[in-house]
């Protein structure tokens, strides 16, 4: 006859401390005292007859049999609160909050939100601009897409979108006026750069992927937004420098041209949820998103 599984309380509280790094996190999570969690995890590896973590500096790591346990009961938890969420009847009728940096929001996501709802009309989206970093829990949303690099915070699950493309852009008039057409990239070391406070490091990473020396740029115009800084390219304030999908609208239509096209960065686009919420929606706009994203690229 099997034994019985150890409390649930217990399970419950090494998982999550398991799963975020910090008895305190957990604590919150939790919504319990950090002492209660501790007192579960102790009481846990006293019914085991063994450790689950051991002190690594001023933090904790998981030992063999924690990192074991951890897998299994994190899987475990996953499917429990995803088939309980999809029993709940208000479930699919509740808003679907995603969060969206603000230049992705204007000049990706509003145009293709029509043909989102038609082809996910049970998702009740509402969109939420957001220029400053995502915390580590999302606070107050169901999702975020954003461009960004591992690691991710321990609390995301992160579903990979599309690796992202970054090039430099300008207006028609401007490459004309530059004859920009033909020339080597080197030509950007003698034009005016514009650049963007939230994306700092972005013409330094394409001028090391084409293999120009970044400290041979020279900036001029700078923007707080990549919004604005897509805007001052196309009323032809010089060469600006931006992710592919944030432009494409702009080079179909002719607004922008790419004189050397685009580079992979070290970035890629995601779809990022907390870990704790039920799979079901998210996984669905998160197809759409990826099958957008490469419709899109080819």
């Amino acid at each position: 006859m099997p034994r019985p599984l150890p409390s649930l309380n217990a399970l419950l509280a090494f998982e999550a401390a398991a799963r975020l790094g910090s008895v305190s996190k957990a604590a919150v999570e939790l919504h319990v005292t950090h002492g209660a969690v501790s007192r579960h995890i102790r009481s846990l590896e006293e019914e085991l007859g063994l450790a689950l973590f051991q002190r690594q500096g001023r933090g904790l790591a998981l030992t063999p049999a924690g990192q074991r346990l951890r897998d299994t009961s994190t899987a475990a938890f996953a499917q429990l609160r995803d088939t309980v969420e999809s029993l709940r009847p208000e479930a699919s009728h509740t808003p679907f909050v995603l969060g969206c940096p603000v230049s992705l929001l204007a000049r990706w996501m509003i145009p293709r939100l029509e043909r989102l709802m038609a082809d996910l009309p049970s998702l009740d989206l509402h969109l939420r601009p957001q220029e400053a970093p995502f915390d580590d829990a999302l606070g107050g949303l169901d999702a975020a897409v954003l461009a960004g690099e591992a690691p991710w915070p321990a609390s995301w699950r992160v579903r990979p979108l599309v690796r992202e493309r970054i090039g430099p852009v300008a207006s028609p008039e401007f490459a004309k006026a530059h004859r920009l057409a033909g020339r080597s990239p080197e030509a950007i070391l003698e034009l005016p750069l514009l650049h963007t406070q939230s994306r700092p490091r972005v013409w330094s990473s394409w001028a090391q992927a084409i293999g120009v020396a970044p400290a041979q740029l020279s900036m001029a115009q700078g923007y707080p937004h990549l919004y604005h800084l897509i805007e001052a390219a196309v009323a032809g304030r010089g060469l600006a420098i931006a992710p592919e999908p944030l432009v494409a609208d702009d080079l179909a239509s002719g607004r922008l041209v790419a004189p050397w096209g685009f580079v992979d960065s070290s970035a890629q686009w995601v779809l990022a949820t907390p870990s704790r919420m039920p799979a079901e929606r998210s996984e669905a706009l998160a197809l759409w998103l990826k099958a957008e994203f490469n419709r899109q690229a080819g």
